[in-house]
């Protein structure tokens, strides 16, 4: 389908899988909320973050890092840095699947995150992705920003968030967040590879060096060689490779 409106059918399926992806994503939004006031921000600071910076992962990060004190500052811009960079290659996938401009080119870099590009590309019709992006993105947008309000109350009205345990809510929702992306071998591995070195390093260095050599280390080993077996001619179709063999007997004396 390339032209008119998407079938009923097909609407709902989108609409289905991007508000589900949204509601999912959006919980995440009280252990924030709670987790940013216990950091020592107050509630519309920690409001400010999500509706300003809209990363997940690196507001967790962020605050995280930050919680340790002003001396970690430059780790923390480093740590958030890193983390969010995958946004800007999001950008290059969905620039002209999108095809957005002016107010919206800027609304639609706001909401390029995991999840909405996730169900943007999921899509077979450029028209169902477009939907998928938009919808996905707002649901998230709206719901993670209500949803930290509520964790930043919640947790302003404890007191000190901490003596419940919630100075671990950012560990717990990032390994949450993390946990659906490790989908095979390889990526089990980097992960691994990552916490070794963030484990190794926390005891003896100053707060946010952990995050970033882990990152650069999980870097190193995605890029680094994979496992090959011995030197060959490039592969054929196994019926080019069929015919290919059937000439060489053919030419042998």
């Amino acid at each position: 389908m390339t032209a008119g409106a998407l079938a009923p059918a097909e609407r709902r399926v989108v609409v289905r899988e991007a508000l589900s992806v949204g509601i999912a994503t959006g919980a995440y939004g009280i252990s924030f909320g709670a987790l940013g006031v216990a950091s020592g921000l107050d509630v519309w600071q920690t409001c400010a973050l999500s509706l300003l910076m809209f990363t997940g992962g690196s507001q967790f990060a962020f605050i995280g890092i930050v919680s340790a004190g002003l001396h970690a500052a430059p780790a923390a811009i480093a740590a958030s840095s890193l983390l969010g960079l995958r946004n800007g290659l999001y950008a290059l996938e969905l620039t002209q699947l999108l095809g957005v401009r002016g107010v919206r080119r800027v609304a639609a870099a706001h909401v390029t995150i995991d999840e909405s590009t996730a169900v943007a590309i999921a899509q077979e019709d450029v028209r169902a992705s477009r939907l998928g992006f938009w919808l996905t993105g707002l649901s998230v947008f709206t719901l993670w920003n209500l949803t930290t309000l509520v964790g930043a109350l919640a947790g302003n009205a404890l007191g000190d968030p901490k003596a419940w345990g919630l100075d671990a809510a950012a560990s717990a929702a990032f390994t949450a967040l993390l946990w659906p992306r490790l989908k095979n071998r390889d990526a089990v591995a980097i992960a691994v590879v990552a916490a070794v070195v963030a484990v190794v390093l926390a005891p003896n260095t100053a707060p946010g060096v952990p995050v970033i050599v882990a990152a650069l280390a999980a870097f190193i080993a995605w890029r680094g060689p994979r496992r090959a077996g011995p030197a060959t001619a490039p592969l054929l179709p196994q019926s080019e490779t069929s015919e290919a063999e059937h000439r060489g007997r053919e030419q042998q004396p």
